[in-house]
């Protein structure tokens, strides 16, 4: 089965997570299908930059979330209109 998953890198006591595409028998910092993006908890907010089109297509795909990313997409598509309509304006 694939997953939507989050790999740690970073320093000890530092985490930084990529946020990627994977099967789920690999293992959470083996091989992955593709990067779709990153999450920095230690910053202040913290950072998370997901590319919601490539989400949307694995997901369309079959590809599950695990609970921790079903909620990092949530609020990166609640940051995302926000920034859409600053643009335009």
């Amino acid at each position: 089965m694939v997953k939507i998953r989050l790999k740690r890198q970073g320093a000890k006591k530092a985490p930084y997570y990529r946020v990627v595409i994977a099967d789920s028998r690999n293992a959470r910092d083996g091989g992955y299908i593709e990067e779709i993006g990153f999450y920095d908890p230690l910053a202040n907010p913290a950072k998370i930059e997901i590319d919601l089109e490539r989400a949307k297509y694995w997901v369309g795909c079959g590809a599950q979330p695990t609970d921790t990313v079903r909620g990092l997409l949530k609020k990166a598509e609640e940051k995302a209109p926000k920034a859409a309509e600053t643009t335009e304006a």
